[in-house]
């Protein structure tokens, strides 16, 4: 079975504690049920870091390893040339998973630099867009 990386930026550690108004109340540990349970069999590695450079060596590390990434790169997707650089090394399936509906929000969260080399992109179906795009990496790593 194949490694699928689940990925999550800065603040991401404080999933249902911070805003939850806006990123719900669920935390990580649920994030990484809900992936695991659409993961059919496939192994799940989920990492989180507040730095960015953590998340370009994951990058790195999962061209060796992984099948598929599932990224939510969180205020990075705005601004990171650097995570799209990795992300652009990888040549499996990528999926930009943003919680928010970020269109519907300040204008300088409408840019993504991940979107670039993301093969789908799925915001605003809260944590649920993490089983989403799972099982989608599942279908593409299994044809």
């Amino acid at each position: 079975m194949a490694i699928i990386y689940v990925l999550n930026g800065p603040n991401l550690n404080l999933l249902g504690k911070r805003q939850p108004e806006i990123y719900g109340r669920e935390t990580l540990e649920d994030v990484e049920l809900l992936c695991r349970d659409a993961a059919g069999g496939h192994e799940i590695r989920c990492l989180q870091s507040n730095w960015e450079g953590q998340i370009v060596d994951w990058i790195h590390e999962a061209r060796e390893q992984a099948a598929a990434i599932v990224i939510n790169p969180a205020a990075l997707t705005h601004t990171s040339v650097a995570v799209l650089d990795a992300l652009n090394t990888f040549d499996g399936p990528v999926f930009e998973v943003h919680i928010s509906q970020v269109h519907k929000r300040e204008p300088f969260r409408h840019h993504s630099y991940v979107s670039l080399r993301a093969d789908g992109v799925i915001a605003g179906l809260g944590v649920e867009g993490y089983a989403a795009a799972v099982r989608r990496a599942v279908l593409l790593i299994g044809e």
